[in-house]
């Protein structure tokens, strides 16, 4: 997988965020969801690599990124400071603008990061998102069988920790079979897994949860009424 890219740790404020680099043009930063890791563009980003500089990265708390324990305030795990360690490692790799792709958690620290960061941002693709308080603030029915895990990993710790950590793998398939239709387990899964299974791993992705439904309301209020003039 990823052949051609090159494989690094980045120093930012708060640690180390991994990525792997690879291709030529203009920079494009590719940010994963949940449960995974920068692997799920195994297969997109040696495509993208052909006319972009691709850089797909491990979230903080995921992967083999930076872990930070959990705070009363979730400030840890806030968009904000997660699409700060994104800022960070594209200035580092010498990127002062750039375009970004998010999916799913990635989507959400990436139109954070837009709307910190707009004179970095030259286009932004957001997939599978729609704004987090809107999200919430129209929650029906539907909306929360369909999208229970949200109201699960928000949950006092260490409750949804200790539950998927007595079997993650459970946990983590049950994810991907209902978000992506049911498929094997197989080698990128398993890689997921590897990180994922680690109980710091497993409360960070929570704490990531938990700050969606807390300090990142509060930010997102106050820029409610700011419209990103980028294309997107």
């Amino acid at each position: 997988m990823f052949k051609g890219f090159s494989k690094k740790f980045v120093k930012v404020k708060k640690g180390k965020i991994f990525c792997r680099v690879g291709g030529k043009g203009y920079p494009l930063l590719l940010l994963h969801g949940y449960p995974q890791t920068h692997l799920m563009w195994h297969k997109t980003a040696p495509q993208l690599a052909k006319k972009f500089t691709v850089i797909v990265a491990d979230l903080r708390g995921y992967g083999s990124s930076l872990i930070l324990n959990g705070d009363n305030k979730h400030l840890n795990y806030s968009k904000r400071e997660m699409a700060k360690d994104m800022v960070q490692l594209m200035d580092k790799l010498g990127y002062k603008k750039f375009f970004i792709a998010g999916h799913d958690r990635g989507a959400r620290v990436a139109h954070r990061l837009a709307r910190d960061n707009r004179e970095k941002i030259i286009a932004m693709s957001i997939l599978d998102i729609c704004p987090t308080l809107d999200m919430y603030e129209l929650t029906d029915k539907h909306f929360a069988k369909s999208y229970f895990h949200w109201f699960f990993l928000i949950q006092p710790k260490w409750l949804p920790e200790k539950m998927i950590k007595s079997d993650p793998k459970k946990w983590m398939k049950n994810c991907l079979d209902k978000w992506s239709g049911k498929h094997k387990f197989g080698k990128v899964e398993k890689e997921y897994l590897k990180s994922f299974k680690k109980m710091k791993n497993i409360h960070a992705s929570c704490e990531d949860y938990r700050a969606s439904a807390t300090i990142d309301l509060e930010h997102d209020k106050k820029d409610q009424k700011k419209k990103l003039n980028i294309p997107l």
